[in-house]
């Protein structure tokens, strides 16, 4: 997939309508229904403002929560517009629908400088079915399409893709930032470059590891998937997280890196417990030998500290996926070491979305990182080498 792609600098919006795909997907309070958290909102603002200050008039569409077709008022993006709204400091219009007569009226009467936000995308089925239809009706409304939602540019849905079927289409700044960073990260890092995995299942990761294989110097396996990786080498790992059915390609992986002179490093320690709870007692425990009645829940002070020095001599860093059951205080350590480590080092530093993502910001550590991804799946799928629908519909520079 070429990711070298138009952005909104590369195009004339002046006096144009912009169908631009964001992603206002963000936690609503169930009892207020107010916004627990507008950082996505915020993370849209700079595309807003450039497309408003080059005389663009704007109609912003997202999805929020799963609706799956039905018309739920308690997902409504109304809450989004007012917010939008005040952080903009300009009237945002709302639409009472996506593709209807009230959505097609406000749209035609958009004067340059205005913006007018779309009711919830996921409100019809014909959204993540990509629906041609649908999507030709969308795009009906404007003259570009601009994505600046990089969450959702791994799905094949009407407006992450099927837009660009029928309107010019580039990216907005979000989306520009994600494939210049992550891009540059896979096709010409810095070196030593170090990718650091995680979470709970090697599954998850199958494609992720084949690809670094090929790129990284160093690839760092941490988390509930590395017990799989343990029990392939016959390790013990007691009642630990395990993928039976992939100890044969964890063992081929350890195979393939030796092969390819990549340093391949697993825990050497870990922090086991009697029960998956976060009152639970850590043990420390040398990996591999887990008793039976225990499970790992964390790295342990040994393997943080082996980590810890490999980001520390590293010039390019990845991370995708936590330590150890981080929600848990007394096992959150592991994760708290390597966030630690990537804040303190003078590398380029990229956290893949997802949980890392959430870590770093419970930690308070996210502004001390080079790049911190908005896409949990499409920045793991990027990792992968995949071809992204909503990244490969976009123009080519």
């Amino acid at each position: 997939m070429n990711d070298n792609k138009k952005t909104i600098r590369d195009i004339d919006v002046s006096g144009k309508k912009v169908l631009l795909r964001c992603d206002f997907n963000v936690p609503l309070d169930k009892q207020t229904g107010e916004i627990t958290d507008d950082k996505r909102i915020v993370a849209s603002l700079p595309t807003i403002r450039y497309l408003l200050e080059k005389g663009a008039a704007i109609i912003c569409c997202s999805h929020l929560g799963r609706p799956k077709g039905e018309w739920l008022p308690e997902l409504s993006l109304a809450p989004v517009a007012r917010r939008l709204s005040d952080l903009l400091g300009v009237p945002v219009q709302m639409a009472k629908d996506v593709i209807g007569e009230d959505a097609q009226t406000l749209a035609k009467n958009l004067k340059p400088g205005e913006i007018l936000l779309l009711e919830n995308l996921r409100y019809h089925k014909e959204e993540t079915k990509n629906d041609p239809g649908f999507a030709k009706s969308l795009a009906n409304l404007a003259d570009i399409f601009v994505s600046d939602a990089f969450g959702t540019v791994h799905r094949a849905h009407a407006s992450t893709a099927g837009v660009a079927d029928y309107l010019p289409a580039v990216s907005g700044f979000l989306v520009a930032k994600e494939l210049e960073v992550l891009g540059g990260a896979l096709t010409t890092p810095q070196r030593p470059f170090v990718a650091i995995l995680g979470g709970a299942k090697v599954s998850d990761k199958l494609g992720v590891i084949q690809n670094l294989l090929e790129k990284a110097d160093t690839i760092i396996i941490g988390g509930g998937m590395s017990y799989t990786f343990c029990k392939a080498q016959g390790g013990k790992i007691g009642q630990s997280l395990c993928e039976e059915d992939k100890l044969d390609y964890a063992l081929k992986m350890i195979e393939a890196a030796e092969e390819k002179g990549v340093k391949f490093l697993l825990p050497v320690d870990v922090l086991a417990a009697a029960e998956f709870s976060p009152d639970a007692t850590p043990i420390p425990c040398v990996a591999g030998e887990i008793a039976d009645d225990l499970m790992g829940l964390d790295i342990g002070e040994e393997t943080r500290r082996i980590f810890a020095e490999e980001i520390k001599n590293a010039k390019t860093v990845i991370w995708n996926g936590p330590m150890g059951v981080f929600e848990f205080p007394a096992f959150s350590g592991g994760t708290r070491a390597v966030a630690d480590a990537m804040a303190a080092s003078e590398a380029v530093t990229i956290i893949g979305g997802g949980d890392s993502a959430a870590a770093v910001q419970q930690f308070g550590l996210s502004d001390q990182m080079t790049h911190v991804s908005t896409g949990g799946g499409a920045s793991l799928e990027f990792l992968e080498g995949r071809v992204l629908p909503g990244v490969a519909c976009l123009e080519d520079k």
